[in-house]
């Protein structure tokens, strides 16, 4: 039962851009979400997903690629490039949306939900909504490249973490 280390990266790549592909299709959710509410409900959803369709992956490497055996160090790096290029992937189409459609879209959606409680809240709750104002004038000021690298940061850093415990599941319970 020897690891087959060899295709690795190749199928990192390639269930990395299944995966990236996924995150791309839920990314659509969530600014589409600022005017629907079903929508982010929906995002919030399909994000919860990600680990499991990141343990279907692979456990479809362990299965297929490593003969039903794989040791944790290998499934751990396995998910973490898996991970990586899907966030390269995603980024992206990051970029691209922060570059070229939204043109300060969730901000001002935001900007004007904040301005709806102002109106009808408690006056203690001025001081938190004037801070996240505050935080809605820091973020417009970030251009669209640092927003994505961000995002893609936020993405590599909790997949590895999340590569812990799927790595842990995977090599733990080898198909005979």
């Amino acid at each position: 039962m020897t690891e087959n280390k060899g295709y690795l990266q190749r199928y990192a790549m390639l269930s990395g851009t299944y995966l990236g592909g996924f995150w791309i299709l839920k990314f659509i959710l969530f600014p589409l979400g600022v005017t629907v509410p079903f929508f982010i409900f929906l995002f919030i959803g399909l994000t919860l997903c990600v680990p499991f369709v990141a343990y279907y992956y692979v456990r479809a490497y362990r299965n297929h690629v490593c003969n039903g055996s794989i040791g944790f160090l290998h499934a751990w790096i396995f998910t973490v490039f898996m991970y990586m290029f899907a966030a390269l992937l995603a980024s992206v189409a990051h970029y691209i949306y922060f570059r070229f459609v939204d043109q300060g879209f969730i901000l001002n959606a935001y900007e004007n939900l904040l301005n709806t409680f102002t109106d009808k809240t408690l006056p203690d709750m001025d001081k938190y909504i004037d801070s996240l104002k505050e935080s809605l004038n820091v973020l417009r000021s970030l251009s669209p490249i640092d927003i994505t690298m961000q995002l893609i940061s936020k993405n590599v850093f909790y997949g590895t973490l999340l590569a812990i415990p799927t790595a842990l599941m995977i090599s733990t319970v080898n198909r005979k």
